[in-house]
């Protein structure tokens, strides 16, 4: 009988649990924190209900709040598998999505919150860059990395610098907006050509990663809105960071029936975030120049966005009531 328990046991634990609480789940909230943010964009750009932005933003609260205490009961019945974890090659990069996800709501809350906004920057800031010198310390002193783990997100940890000046503006000097934007601009060229050529000439990404190809799109989206606050107007650099972005989006979106055919993994959530932020850039662009053209996409893609975060909230629940999150791999 207890050989019985113990194999029953075993297959629970094999099956899925806190031990296998994957850091990756953090990409959810950076995908509903940044639909917040875009529909709050686009109430002050084109009148769309605020009650929207301001729903998805309480849910993108809740659902971190839930994920930390997860994670920390992770941390604290299964630290040998949460380091484990802290350690792997390619979810390593995932870490610093809880720092992001701090950053993001600071920014979603900067305007109703300021206070707790001010609050969550100033950890996110502190948490991002520790955790960005421990990324790249990574990288630098390793015994263990390989091309084949080069992947678009070891971005992850470079994009988190570029966010900070969004709400980093007007919350503390703008020089430590300036000290992390750089940070994130440099090294995401630097990244960008590693990634580029695992991309071109090594082995094409495994399946579970292949939606990490959208978080291409991230970085210049970015680095384009925060560009626009540290300086306040449209100049060429502005320009050359949107249409970068731009024509990423184009690339993925002309690739779309690969995506489509995908299963559904916890790396699907690399979809939302990206888009989030493109979908901000062009709301921005259609604040500066104007045009039918940029509304009709800033609209457009609104909606392509709400549509993608609903599916991978309805997926991810029926991923969790299968099972089929958190489990060994």
């Amino acid at each position: 009988m207890n050989a019985n328990v113990q194999a029953s046991a075993a297959r629970m634990q094999q099956a899925g649990g806190l031990e296998h609480f994957p850091v990756a789940l953090f990409s959810m909230v950076m995908g509903i924190a940044g639909l917040a943010i875009a529909w709050h964009r686009t109430h002050v750009a084109f009148g769309a209900p605020e009650l929207i932005g301001q729903g998805v933003r309480v849910l993108a609260s809740l659902l971190f709040v839930l994920l930390l205490v997860l994670y920390v009961a992770k941390w604290m019945k299964y630290p040998k598998a949460a380091a484990a974890e802290a350690n792997h090659p390619v979810r390593v990069n995932f870490l610093p999505a809880i720092s992001i996800d701090v950053l993001l709501l600071a920014t979603a809350w900067l305007q109703d919150a300021p206070f707790i906004a001010t609050a969550l920057w100033i950890v996110g800031v502190v948490l991002h860059l520790a955790l960005t010198l421990r990324a790249f310390g990574s990288w630098l002193h390793h015994s263990y990395y390989d091309i084949k783990h080069v992947n678009p997100a070891w971005f992850i940890p470079v994009v988190g610098n570029v966010i900070v000046p969004l709400a980093g503006v007007k919350i503390a000097s703008p020089e430590i907006s300036w000290f992390f934007f750089s940070i994130g601009v440099v090294f995401w060229f630097v990244l960008l050509t590693i990634v580029m050529n695992r991309l071109f000439f090594h082995e094409p990404l495994p399946v579970k990663l292949l939606p990490t190809m959208f978080i291409l799109l991230a970085p210049p989206s970015v680095s384009f809105l925060s560009w626009m606050g540290l300086t306040g107007h449209l100049d060429a650099f502005a320009r050359v960071l949107y249409y970068a972005a731009l024509f990423m989006a184009l690339l993925l979106f002309s690739n779309a029936p690969r995506f489509l055919r995908l299963p559904f993994f916890v790396s699907s959530w690399a979809y939302s975030f990206p888009l989030a932020a493109f979908t901000i850039a062009t709301i921005t662009m259609y604040d500066h120049i104007g045009g039918r053209l940029l509304a009709a996409c800033s609209m457009g893609l609104l909606g392509v966005l709400s549509i993608v975060v609903v599916l991978l909230v309805v997926r991810t629940g029926v991923a969790v009531v299968r099972r089929q999150v958190c489990v060994a791999e």
